[in-house]
């Protein structure tokens, strides 16, 4: 009964900010590793974040761009968006990552569109 819904893309001019949110339910973020995932036309779908408990990681691309970060009692993770690029451009997509066991967990997506 897990289910992570994604929100918060759309259509940004390149230097904007966006901040998409994935709210998770049937288990608490806190106990797994969250991340956010991005795939564009005709490209594999690619690491953009991960944060477990304290520690957090970026593709080098986004760094000092892009902060993931968790709401524990709101049971929601964000993936605050700054100086925004149109090579960003790409769906969204939140994954819990069973730490346990490793099953993954996928939201339908959101688009993120950086065009002038």
């Amino acid at each position: 009964q897990v289910q992570l819904v994604e929100s918060g893309g759309g259509l940004v001019q390149p230097g904007g900010s966006l901040r998409l949110s994935c709210v998770v339910s049937g288990t608490a973020v806190a106990f797994d590793v969250m991340g956010w995932y991005r795939q564009a036309p005709g490209m594999q779908r690619e690491l953009v974040a991960r944060i477990i408990g304290a520690f957090a990681n970026y593709t080098d691309s986004v760094k000092g761009r892009f902060t993931i970060s968790e709401d524990d009692d709101k049971n929601t993770v964000y993936l605050q968006m700054n100086s925004l690029k149109p090579e960003d451009t790409a769906i969204y997509y939140c994954n819990l990552d069973r730490r346990l066991t490793g099953a993954q967990y996928w939201g339908r997506g959101t688009q993120v569109t950086v065009s002038s």
